[in-house]
C-alpha cells in the first residue's frame, strides 16, 4: 500500500493479479518489448504454414488449383475476421492478457491435430500413382484437416484481436513520449511480425518441401507453445485494461434510441442534455469506478457535435425507454465508430489484392523455373522479398523518415495516418500493373517453348513474380502499421481493441473479396465457346492476366473512394493533423 501511494495508480488498469497497475513499475517500452518477442513467434508459427498451404492441398490433399486457393483465403480471412472476437472480448469480458492466453493455448492444439495428420499416411488422401487416380481428400479426414485449421484460426484471430493492443496499452497517451513510443511500438510490432514471416517463409517452408509437413506443422506447434511461457515472463511488468462491458451494447444502445427518438414528439426543451443530466450506469464495483473516471482521448462531450446530428435524438430528456437513454458521451463515441468505417471499408481491396500472394502468385511460381544456381528455391519462400524489405525499410522509417517529417510539418507524427494508408493503397496498384504484365510475359515464354499444355518448369526466372511481391509487400508495410495505430487512437476507450481488430478484419474481407470474384470471374466467363478465366489444372491454360488487369481497375476506383472519405476526415485524438 505505501509504494501504491508514493507511486500512484493507472486509472482504469490493473496487474496481472488484478490489483490497480501502479505508475513506474507497470507499463513502459519494457513491458511491451514482451509483446514484440511473441509477435516474432506468433506470426512464424501461423505463416509457417499459411504461406505454403496452397501446395499441401493441393499435392497432399488433391485440391484443384481453384479449391486450394478458394480454401486457403477461407482460412485466411477467417482466422483475421476472427480478430474481431477476441477484440470484442477484450474490451468487454476479459483483458487482452488473458485473451492472448487462451488462443495461444487454441492454436496449440488445432496446430497439433494437423501435425498428426501429416505424420500419418492413412490420415491422407493415398498418394497418386499412374494406376491409382488422385483421389480428393473427404469424409473423416477432411474433418480433421478443416477442423485443425479452423482451431488455427479461432486461436490466430483472438492472438490478433488481443496481441498489438495489449503492447500499446503500455504506453501513456497523455504525453508526446508516451505517444511518440506507442507509435515507435506499432512499427515496430510490423517488423517483428515480418521477423517471423522471414523464419517461416525460408527456414520452415523448405523443411516443409525437403523435410516433410509433419516437420513444418511440428515446428508451427513448437514455436506457439514457447511464445507462452515468454509471454507470461512479462507479466509483472503489464499494465492491463480493465474489461468495461460490451461495446456494442453501446453502440446499439445510441443508434436504437436515436432511432426510435426521430419518431416521438418531443418539446424544445428535450433536443440536447448534458453528461451530467444524463449520467452513465453507476459503475457496480471499484475497478468499473477507476474505468469511468478514464477520459476518453482526454475530453469530455458536454453537448453533442454538429455531425451525424440524427444521433444527437438519442440525448433526448424523454427517451422512448429509460434503458435507452444515452449520455452525450456516449453518443460522440459511436459517431467516432461511424467516421472510421469508412476507412476501414477502403482497405479491403487492397487486402484482396494481398490475398494473391497466398495463392495464384505461389501457383505461378511454381510453374517457372525456381533454381537459383545450385540452390531451389521453394516458391512459397517468394515472400521473403517483401519481409526484407519490410524490416529494412521499418527501423529507417521510424528512425529517419518520421523524425525528419516532424521537423518539416511541426507536428507530433510527420505523416498523418491516412496519408501513410495511402500511399499504401498506391502501391498496391502498382503491384497489379505489375503482377498482369509478369503474367503475359510467363504465358508468351510458355507459348514459344511449346509448354502451353505441359506442366514441366518454364524457362523464366522465378524472381520476375518477387516484383509483385516487393509492391505488396511494401503496400502492406505503410497500410498494416498505419491502420492498426489510426483505428488505436481514434477509437473511444472502451472500444479500443474491436476498433484495432477492424485493421485485421480488413484483411479477413479482403480474402473473402476475393473468393467472391475468382468465382465471380469464372462464372461470367464461362460459355460454350471458352473456359473460365480461372478454372481447370493447368495454370498456363488460365487467363490470369486478365483477372490482374481487373484487380488493377477495381483497386484505381477505390482509391478514387478512399481520397473522397480520406480529405474530409477530421482527426480527434492529441497531435494529429488533417490528411
Amino acid at each position: 500500500m505505501e509504494v501504491e501511494n508514493q507511486m500512484g495508480t493507472w486509472d482504469g488498469y490493473v496487474d496481472w493479479r488484478n490489483r490497480p497497475a501502479l505508475r513506474g513499475l507497470h507499463g513502459g517500452m519494457l513491458a511491451a518489448s514482451f509483446v514484440l518477442v511473441v509477435e516474432v513467434l506468433e506470426n512464424l508459427a501461423f505463416l509457417a504454414n499459411a504461406s505454403n498451404l496452397v501446395l499441401y492441398l493441393s499435392e497432399y490433399m488433391h485440391l484443384s488449383p481453384s479449391e486450394s486457393a478458394n480454401s486457403v483465403t477461407n482460412f485466411m480471412g477467417t482466422a483475421f475476421l476472427l480478430a474481431l472476437l477476441g477484440g470484442f472480448l477484450s474490451d468487454s469480458f476479459f483483458t487482452t492478457y488473458q485473451i492472448y492466453l487462451i488462443s495461444a493455448v487454441i492454436e496449440f492444439l488445432g496446430l497439433v491435430i494437423l501435425t498428426v495428420q501429416a505424420h500419418s499416411d492413412s490420415l491422407k488422401p493415398p498418394k497418386c500413382t499412374p494406376n491409382i487416380p488422385c483421389q480428393k481428400v473427404y469424409g473423416a479426414k477432411a474433418a480433421m484437416l478443416f477442423l485443425g485449421l479452423y482451431l488455427v484460426a479461432l486461436g490466430v484471430g483472438g492472438i490478433k484481436g488481443a496481441l498489438p493492443v495489449h503492447g500499446a496499452e503500455q504506453f501513456d497517451e497523455n504525453t508526446p513520449q508516451g505517444r511518440k513510443q506507442r507509435s515507435t511500438f506499432f512499427n515496430y510490432f510490423v517488423f517483428c511480425l515480418s521477423c517471423g514471416a522471414l523464419i517461416a517463409v525460408t527456414l520452415v517452408v523448405w523443411i516443409e518441401d525437403n523435410k516433410g509437413w509433419e516437420w513444418g506443422f511440428g515446428i508451427s506447434t513448437f514455436t506457439i507453445l514457447l511464445s507462452i511461457p515468454i509471454f507470461l515472463s512479462g507479466s509483472r511488468f503489464y499494465r492491463n485494461k480493465i474489461p468495461q462491458g460490451s461495446p456494442l451494447t453501446t453502440i446499439f444502445k445510441v443508434l436504437i434510441s436515436a432511432l426510435l427518438n426521430t419518431f416521438m414528439p418531443r418539446s424544445s426543451s428535450n433536443v440536447v442534455v448534458s453528461m451530467a443530466t444524463s449520467p452513465s450506469p453507476t459503475p457496480d464495483s471499484k475497478e468499473e469506478a477507476a474505468a469511468e473516471n478514464v477520459i476518453v482521448l482526454g475530453a469530455i462531450f458536454e453537448t453533442p457535435s454538429e455531425s451525424l446530428k440524427f444521433l444527437n435524438r438519442a440525448t433526448a430528456d424523454k427517451p422512448a425507454s429509460e434503458t435507452l437513454k444515452c449520455s452525450v458521451q456516449q453518443v460522440e463515441e459511436v459517431k467516432v465508430v461511424i467516421k472510421i468505417l469508412p476507412i476501414f471499408a477502403c482497405t479491403i481491396m487492397l487486402n484482396c489484392c494481398l490475398a494473391q500472394l497466398s495463392t495464384f502468385s505461389v501457383q505461378q511460381a511454381a510453374t517457372m523455373n525456381t533454381n537459383l544456381g545450385s540452390l531451389k528455391i521453394p516458391p512459397a519462400s517468394l515472400p521473403v522479398f517483401p519481409v526484407i524489405f519490410i524490416m529494412t525499410l521499418a527501423p529507417i522509417y521510424n528512425h529517419i523518415i518520421i523524425p525528419l517529417t516532424r521537423r518539416v510539418t511541426k507536428t507530433e507524427t510527420g505523416i498523418t495516418h491516412l496519408q501513410r494508408i495511402g500511399v499504401g493503397l498506391v502501391l498496391s496498384i502498382i503491384a497489379m500493373v505489375i503482377a498482369a504484365l509478369v503474367e503475359i510475359k510467363r504465358k508468351k515464354v510458355a507459348t514459344e517453348s511449346k509448354l502451353l499444355d505441359s506442366t514441366k518448369p518454364l524457362p523464366i526466372s522465378l524472381f520476375y513474380i518477387a516484383f509483385q511481391y516487393l509492391f505488396l509487400g511494401s503496400a502492406d508495410l505503410f497500410t498494416l502499421a498505419g491502420l492498426l495505430e489510426f483505428f488505436f487512437t481514434e477509437a473511444p476507450f472502451n472500444m479500443r481493441s474491436l476498433a484495432t481488430s477492424l485493421s485485421w478484419a480488413s484483411l479477413a474481407m479482403g480474402y473473402y473479396l476475393s473468393t467472391a470474384i475468382v468465382s465471380l470471374v469464372n462464372s461470367l466467363t464461362d460459355d460454350s465457346k471458352h473456359k473460365p478465366w480461372l478454372s481447370g489444372t493447368n495454370l498456363n491454360q488460365f487467363h490470369l492476366e486478365r483477372f490482374y488487369w481487373l484487380m488493377c481497375a477495381l483497386s484505381g476506383l477505390n482509391f478514387l473512394h478512399y481520397l473522397f472519405w480520406a480529405a474530409r476526415y477530421e482527426y480527434r485524438s492529441k497531435g494529429r493533423g488533417n490528411v
